[in-house]
Order: C-alpha cells, then structure tokens, then sequence
C-alpha cells in the first residue's frame, strides 16, 4: 500500500496507493471542510491546480446535511464529483473546539451542536460509522484533542483513551469494511498520537499505536499555538517511533516553512486552512516571499502574482485587477487568491519531491525555508 521510493536524510519520497488511486508523497491536503474549498472551489477546479487528496470534515458534514443523506447521494466522492483520493478527519478536533457543553466519557462523548445546539453524542463507534458512510479513502481515527498546556495526569490520562478508542475505531471499521452494502470496502484507517508537549507521554503513546499496525499514522494536537520550535521539537522525537513503511502526517501544518521542515524531519502528509484562509484576505504566497494583494504599490502592477507561478491565474490576470477585486469586494477576488495559493502548495510539493528524489533537498530547505517565510519587496 505505501512504499518508500527515495530518501534524502530523514526526508523521503514515496508512493500510497489506494483504491482511489496512487499518490505521490510527501503532498499537501486541500481542505474542503464542508465538502467545498471555501473561497467557491469546486471539485472542477481541484485538477488545474494539482490537488491530489481533498480533506473533508466528519462534523461538519454530519451536522449538515448529515452523513445519512451524503450516502443517500452516493457518498463523498459522487456528492462533490471528485474522483480522486479523500481523507476525512474523525471529528474530534471539532467536537473538542467547537461543541458547547462537552462532556467526556469513556464511551465518547456528548455535546450540543455548535449551529443549533441540538444534543449530539460521538464515539469511536459513531464516527467511524459516519466516516463509513461518507465513502472516504482514509478515515481518521476518533481521539481526545487537549489543549497545550494540560496537566500532565489529564494529559496522560486522555492519551490512555485515545489508545483504547482507537482500538475499539479499528474493530468498528473492520466489521463495516466487511458488510455488503458498504460504500468503500477498502476504507484505510489512520492512528493519531497524542500527548500533548511531554515527551514521554507522546513516546509511550506511538509505540503503543504502532503495535496496532494500521495504515498510516499522525501526529496531532498540534500547530494549535504552541510556539513553532516546540512542535519541530515533538516531531524530532516522536518520527524515530513511527513505523518506517508507513504514510505519516502531521495534522493541521502549516506555512510553506512548516512543511519543508516537517519533510526534513521525515513526515509525509499535511493539511492546513492557511492557504485559503489567508487568500481570502488577500495573502498571497509566492517563491519570493509572502505578499499582501491590497498593497497600495501594486495599483498599477501589470503583473501577475508570481512571475515563477503558472497557475491559471497567474496566466490571465494582473495584480492590479486582483487588488481591484479585493479593492471592490468582489468575491472573484477571493476566489481567485485561493486558486493561486492552493496551486502554489501543490507546485511546493511537487519540487520538494522532486529535491528528494534528485539528492538536493538539503540544498532547496536552505534556499526555500527561509524565502518562503520572508515579506516579499
């Protein structure tokens, strides 16, 4: 299923194939949280700027319109007419930062919807049911997100949980992979690691999820404030305990930075809202250095975003009519921003990629690392 195709130190290069397709790692998820990109993305759009996995969200779409009716449609992939390999996450990173009135239990856990307040009770169970139902190519396992900093019993005890609630995610999405009207018989499950910042927690916890041999693994609680030099310190000590023959992710990274970063450390998979998010306001990346649209200096600019960038945006239209757009509230500008972002995290895989296979990432972490982070001139 996943194969390691090349490495550059910790760096590596390799192929996931699913039955929705092969995928080249490492890639970048493009988040479309409630089975759309927000900024008008569609699925049509996806292949024009290289996407290779989209990620939905769990609660969400079982919030609205719900899981029972996606099925009824045909699941995820005939509901968004997007053929090509879907992740979606288990919906515990939702339940635990939206959700009002939360109450944990060992059975899972109980909150009101964060759009009506109806009561809503998820599990392991629950979750992977919905995911089931969802037809996706990966599922994510249910786990407890805690908040950095926690205290070191809460912390310890939640990660003993997550364990025992990703066993019991496992046994559910076996007997569902095996009833005959399931959706995606072949549905891959991935483990999170949790633990919070204490190191030994977070090592105790993957070598306990990697005896479970699942899929894939991630790292998550996560990219969720804690000061960037901590998260590459968790990820410096936790990669060395996952298994080597399979996909790992880091979940919710990052800036184009963060990636390269992660890459280094050896990690394979990345979401983030940041590339669409920032678009939307007008931040735009490029291979000179991030760039704010609605500059005043770009009034009369004919050029397009990024000279390097061959995105269909930047084929078609100047800075100036995009700052126009941003300018005048036009949705078109937002649309078009994440268009151009969303194409360049793509491209940013790819050439990563292609360093790694080549011998010469090291060389391109030190060039990109810190020109992708800089304001550009």
């Amino acid at each position: 299923m996943f194969k390691v195709t090349n490495t550059d130190g910790e760096a590596r290069r390799g192929r996931l194939t699913t039955v929705h397709g092969e995928i080249e790692t490492p890639f970048f998820m493009n988040v479309a949280t409630s089975a759309a990109i927000k900024g008008g993305i569609s699925a049509l759009d996806l292949d024009e700027i290289k996407c290779r996995v989209m990620l939905c969200n769990t609660y969400h779409l079982h919030i609205r319109p719900s899981d029972e009716i996606i099925r009824k449609m045909g699941g995820l992939h005939v509901f968004t007419n997007w053929d090509k390999p879907l992740l979606t996450d288990s919906g515990g990173f939702q339940v635990f930062s939206l959700a009002k009135l939360r109450r944990i239990k060992e059975e899972g856990v109980y909150f009101s919807s964060h759009i009506d307040g109806k009561k809503i009770f998820m599990g392991p169970e629950e979750s992977m049911q919905i995911q089931s139902n969802l037809g996706s190519t990966i599922a994510m396992a249910f786990d407890e997100c805690v908040e950095n900093p926690a205290a070191y019993e809460y912390v310890k005890d939640s990660a003993g949980r997550t364990t025992r609630w990703l066993i019991r995610c496992r046994d559910e999405l076996t007997r569902l992979n095996a009833l005959e009207n399931t959706l995606n018989k072949n549905q891959l499950l991935f483990g999170i690691n949790q633990g919070g910042t204490y190191k030994d927690l977070r090592i105790a916890h993957m070598r306990e999820i990697s005896e479970l041999e699942l899929d894939g693994y991630a790292i998550g609680g996560l990219a969720v404030g804690e000061p960037t030099e901590i998260m590459y310190e968790v990820v410096d000590y936790i990669v060395p305990e996952m298994p080597v023959d399979k996909p790992r992710y880091l979940m919710g990274v990052g800036t184009p930075a963060n990636i390269i970063e992660a890459v280094a450390r050896g990690i394979d998979m990345f979401d983030c809202v940041m590339p669409s998010r920032n678009a939307r306001h007008g931040t735009v990346f490029t291979w000179q250095g991030v760039t704010n649209i609605k500059n005043e200096k770009y009034k009369t600019d004919d050029n397009p975003i990024d000279v390097e960038c061959d995105c269909p945006v930047c084929r078609k239209f100047s800075l100036s009519y995009i700052r126009h757009l941003f300018k005048a509230g036009e949705f078109l500008s937002g649309r078009l921003a994440v268009l151009h972002n969303l194409y360049f995290y793509n491209t940013l895989m790819e050439k990563i990629g292609e360093a790694v296979s080549n011998g010469c990432f090291s060389e391109f972490r030190a060039k990109y690392s810190p020109l992708l982070s800089q304001k550009r001139e």
